[in-house]
């Protein structure tokens, strides 16, 4: 789908100057979110003293680093800010300690100029910004220091106290979003940490505990996109690390493993990145090296060879124009709006947003979105006001729906605009508590069939509501056996099929029903392998399941003809077997979340809630692949989209 904002290098025509200011601040996105490419590594040890140079990376390509300028005067152990507009390195040693501050202007090559000073003269200390704000926390003065400083990047001016870290440190990471910084790992007055701190950028308060990382370790830095941050490297107990881990911004919690260096590495390297890519500069490995190694932000794998800078060093700061503190985005799906804010229709061939909603473990309020046409990790797109999963729902073209759910069997029904970020109000009830269930639809009408009653009392129970107005619940019918852990989200525009299930046994049975009438289901055919908790997608044509237990995890995926009955033919196999996806899909492209499987990489190994998001294309038949992840592990989710199969 086209970008809802006039790109400076392709517009035609005439853009009224409202409209432009209109989409920018309220209804759509602005064309230099995250597109910043410019990498830059600024001073640092290099033997025998310390270095001026300040080197220049593309950070999508690869190749050496080029000369950009010099700073004010040679040190290393400096912080970072940066916008879209200028890059800030601040304080650092010379050797002696410093508080000076200077900037770059990424858009023309040059030499630094100054900025101001530090309120504290200091080295490794931790620095993150937004559009406007930078934010630095601790380092050494000699001693480790708890301060968090603030400056305003957009002008010049010397920086205020801002607040306190949990603890005093220094030699440590930090990356955030546009609205929260973090802290992770480095040493204490006594020893090396493992502490994660967050602290919002608009408030002046302390910092507050997140999480651990995996191993206790200083000499690290990271980067970040706008959900995920990432450190790299480091000293730990008692050896250099290589390890790359990674922390799911959304949510309180520890790092896991996300891959591993070209080599053991610490030093303070100089890392950075766009919203694609992190990027991993100098350091010791023990000796000093010019390496420079890079690494997906999107999927988990290991680095690989970059390039080199333009000498061996340590202690220097890396900083870019595209990295997760530079979001600008309005709290509106950007994919539906048009230049002047006119909502652009969702439904078949036009919609492309997928949410995936609630989920476990533990249970939780978010909802994610996803724009299913291109790869990349999920965005936060809101909350459901009460925390659920193992839930039914689905959406139209306007409006998403999520019904029942644990904790409990609950009856609540919640609905949502895909038009607006935000989260969701109540709709009505369904006429009978449940979980363990699944549902299908049309434009008109959202159809929930099966699930668990209680502990051990599973329904055949079908009922549904009409999506564009607010109410409790209808009988429809009933579904030709009583069982829990059903599929469902495959759609025509005139029929739906729910999926395999337990009775408590799994069993293969497809069945469908009529959405605009009422009745009880019929029988479809057969699934290929009998299962429970199996993920649905559709085109109008074509339903594909994907996943289920029976008892274990399965990589199955088959589908079926909607318009016709008959049994389930293979389809591939998914990347990750798993049961309890949910799917989303646009007309050609089916997308799941909300995995469980242990073995997953980043997954939680004593629940199994994994971060992937999975994808296949629905007119062909093949394996799935790596779509990116969630913005935080869990299973159990609900899956909703504009786009599907059931919608003109």
């Amino acid at each position: 789908m086209a970008n809802s904002y006039p790109r400076r290098d392709q517009a035609r025509g005439l853009w009224k100057i409202n409209d432009i200011t209109k989409n920018i601040k309220g209804n759509g996105t602005y064309p230099q979110l995250g597109g910043g490419t410019t990498g830059l590594f600024m001073g640092g040890f290099d033997n025998p003293a310390h270095h001026d140079r300040i080197d220049q990376v593309t950070i999508e390509t690869t190749g050496n680093a080029t000369d950009f300028g010099n700073l004010t005067q040679a040190r290393g152990g400096c912080s970072r800010a940066s916008n879209f507009v200028r890059g800030v390195a601040i304080s650092g040693r010379t050797p002696s300690l410093q508080n000076t501050m200077d900037y770059v202007t990424f858009s023309s090559q040059g030499n630094a100029a100054d900025f101001g000073d530090l309120n504290y003269s200091a080295i490794v200390s931790g620095g993150h910004s937004n559009l406007t704000t930078g934010i630095i926390g601790g380092g050494e003065t000699p001693s480790r220091v708890d301060n968090i400083s603030k400056i305003n990047i957009t002008t010049l001016g010397n920086a205020v106290d801002y607040g306190d870290l949990s603890e005093a440190r220094g030699r440590l990471a930090c990356f955030g979003t546009s609205t929260r910084v973090f802290w992770a790992g480095g040493d204490t007055p006594s020893a090396r940490t493992k502490t994660i701190d967050q602290k919002d950028i608009s408030s002046d308060g302390n910092a507050v505990d997140f999480g651990d990382l995996t191993e206790i370790k200083n000499e690290l830095q990271g980067t970040s996109n706008f959900t995920k941050g990432f450190t790299a490297g480091g000293q730990g107990t008692p050896a250099i690390t290589n390890v790359i881990e990674v922390i799911e911004l959304g949510s309180k919690g520890n790092a896991t493993d996300w891959g591993d260096l070209t080599a053991p590495r610490s030093g303070l390297t100089g890392t950075t990145g766009n919203l694609n890519r992190g990027i991993v500069g100098g350091g010791e490995e023990p000796s000093r090296v010019n390496t420079i190694d890079y690494f997906s932000l999107l999927n988990r794998s290991n680095a690989v060879d970059f390039g080199d800078l333009n000498g061996t060093q340590n202690d220097c700061v890396a900083l870019s124009n595209g990295h997760g503190g530079l979001d600008a985005e309005s709290q509106r799906a950007p994919e539906l709006y048009s230049p002047t804010g006119k909502v652009v229709s969702g439904g078949l061939g036009v919609g492309d947003i997928g949410l995936f909603l609630g989920g476990e473990y533990n249970y939780t309020t978010i909802c994610d979105f996803i724009q299913i046409s291109t790869l990349g990790n999920a965005i936060d797109f809101g909350d459901i006001i009460s925390a659920r999963s193992a839930a039914g729902g689905g959406g139209n073209s306007t409006r998403f729906i999520y019904g029942g759910g644990q904790t409990g069997h609950s009856t609540q029904i919640q609905y949502g605009s895909f038009s607006t970020k935000g989260n969701t109000a109540n709709f009505g009830d369904l006429t009978d508590g449940r979980d363990l269930f699944s549902a299908v639809n049309n434009d008109t009408r959202m159809v929930w069939g099966g699930g668990r009653d209680a502990p051990s009392s599973f329904s055949n129970i079908i009922d549904y509501v009409t999506i564009a107005t607010i109410g409790n619940a209808t009988d429809f019918g009933d579904m030709t056996s009583s069982r829990k852990s059903v599929g469902g989200n495959v759609n025509s525009s005139t029929r739906g099929i729910f999926h395999g299930g337990g009775t408590p046994s799994f069993v293969n049975t497809i069945e469908y029903i009529t959405i605009g009438s009422t009745g009880n289901a019929t029988d479809f055919g057969d699934l290929t392998a009998a299962r429970g908790n199996s993920g649905g997608v559709s085109s109008t044509t074509r339903g594909v399941m994907a996943g289920g237990q029976n008892p274990g995890q399965t990589d199955v995926i088959d589908y079926v003809t909607i318009a016709s009955t008959g049994n389930a033919t293979d389809f591939g196999d998914l990347d990750i077997a798993t049961s309890y996806a949910s799917g989303v899909n646009n007309n050609v492209r089916g997308a799941y979340g909300g995995l469980l499987n242990p073995s997953a990489p980043g997954a939680d190994p004593s629940f199994g809630n994994a971060p992937q998001i999975s994808y296949i294309t629905i007119a062909s038949t093949g394996n799935a692949a790596n779509f990116g992840e969630l913005t935080s592990r869990r299973y159990a989710t609900v899956g909703a989209c504009n786009g599907h199969g059931g919608l003109s």
